[in-house]
């Protein structure tokens, strides 16, 4: 069996925030999920699976999404760092517009019906 490798992916912190991105891109790119933590073990992992792609990361802004930005920063420091408005402190609970707009600043392909929509779905 082949494996495909996206030349894209995102980094998210909880299965919400994936849900919520994966509506919204329209071009194949990997969702990546931390589930809100990262140990040493699978950022390592991450690394060595990450080099040479386009990584994005985009996490919550609070204390937890800092803290894992702060580590990408660090071991990952090609990524390009997405931010949300902070009025809204979850990927997840950004408007389908709003988070829309970020992706597809950051040249990632969205799905236009969702610079239409107002709100949560």
């Amino acid at each position: 069996m082949m494996v495909m490798i996206l030349e894209k992916a995102i980094i998210v912190e909880g299965l919400s925030d994936r849900k919520r991105v994966a509506e919204i891109v329209k071009e194949p790119v990997d969702i990546i999920c931390t589930n809100g933590t990262i140990g040493i073990s699978r950022l390592d992992e991450l690394v060595d699976e990450l080099f040479e792609r386009d990584v994005y990361i985009l996490v919550d802004a609070d204390a937890s999404g800092e803290k894992l930005r702060r580590q990408f920063k660090r071991e990952l420091p090609n990524a390009r760092h997405l931010y949300i408005d902070r009025k809204y402190k979850e990927v997840a609970s950004v408007p389908y517009r709003d988070l829309a707009s970020v992706l597809m600043a950051a040249n990632i392909d969205v799905r236009g019906e969702f610079l239409e929509k107002e709100g949560l779905p």
